[in-house]
């Protein structure tokens, strides 16, 4: 018999006896040929999966995906494709925000009874924007071990292609759907100093992006779609031209998208700035929403912000 890891090529893997089946390693597949997947120690393991080419996956994950007792996913049907592709036949059980409830005692009680759990999402490195924390935080509190295998990530393919800064940046995932939000949230976000990475669906590109070129002004970004997939594109530019391209559905909105967006410049709380910021904010809710959107984008008092909202106000009413 192969030790564990070792290559084997056997015509004949398919008619291993059922009586085997307790004793022998699972297997897996990850060249064409089978390979023993040694058993996992028992913990919880978070596994990096592919963001859509399938050839991005790890060897370490494959082989413990293959050495598991189960696998959690969001998706059976979208994990399955991948298992599949490697031979892999490790049991596959749901777990998503709407059946974490239920979902998270069973795989607790599994890691209680000594076995290995792995735990993916559809696409990329677990947990990100996604209910795994609250098993994590559950399995650390029961003295589970906890084990990360890294891979894939949306977030920092979109920052190695975006051509922007990356010494510091902030994920910020999907905005608030509705628009009163959504704007209120890009006012939250406009003073963070870094490199802003976003989520968003195809359907919203055009309503988010003219809002992020509204609340942000002219910053460069970048629209990343279909990351690693046949139809990847990576789109470039200023936030209102990229708006513009959306907004006359001059643009694909199929697929994945991750927008990132350059930090704000060293002049961003000019004068002018603070008044464009201002003007924008009270063209559609009250001088104190405005002021206090302002203030938290720039970092100025409010004071200073209501008292210019009063002379934006005034010379308004005169004009």
């Amino acid at each position: 018999m192969a030790r564990p890891g070792a290559l084997v090529y056997s015509a004949g893997m398919a008619s291993d006896r059922k009586s085997d089946s307790q004793t022998r390693p699972r297997r897996y597949a990850p060249f064409g040929a089978a390979m023993d997947a040694p058993k996992p120690a028992p913990g919880l393991y978070l596994v990096a999966t592919p963001i859509g080419n399938l050839g991005d996956v790890t060897l370490r994950a494959l082989e413990t995906l293959a050495g598991a007792d189960v696998i959690a996913c969001e998706d059976t049907r979208v994990t399955r494709r991948l298992t599949e592709r490697y031979g892999i036949d490790t049991p596959l059980t749901p777990y998503h925000e709407h059946n974490a409830a239920d979902a998270r005692p069973k795989l607790l009680a599994r890691l209680a009874a000594g076995q290995a759990v792995a735990l993916v999402s559809d696409a990329g490195t677990p947990l990100i924007s996604d209910p795994g924390y609250r098993l994590v935080r559950e399995a650390c509190a029961a003295g589970h071990t906890v084990t990360a295998l890294p891979g894939p990530s949306a977030v920092l393919t979109a920052l190695n292609v975006a051509a922007l800064p990356t010494d510091r940046f902030f994920f910020e995932g999907f905005l608030p759907p509705k628009q009163g939000a959504r704007q209120k949230r890009i006012a939250a976000l406009a003073a963070v100093p870094a490199t802003l990475v976003l989520f968003e669906t195809g359907p919203r590109m055009a309503a988010a992006l003219a809002d992020l070129a509204a609340g942000l002004g002219a910053r460069e970004a970048a629209i990343c779609r279909e990351l690693t997939k046949l139809h990847e594109e990576v789109r470039r530019g200023d936030l209102a031209t990229l708006a513009r391209d959306y907004a006359d559905e001059s643009a694909e909105t199929r697929g994945e998208f991750v927008i990132a967006i350059a930090p704000p410049t060293e002049n961003a709380e000019s004068e002018a700035d603070v008044d464009a910021l201002l003007k924008r904010a009270l063209a559609r809710v009250s001088v104190k929403d405005a002021v206090g959107e302002v203030a938290l984008a720039t970092g100025r008092p409010r004071r200073e912000i209501y008292q210019r909202a009063l002379d934006l106000s005034k010379e308004s009413g005169d004009g």
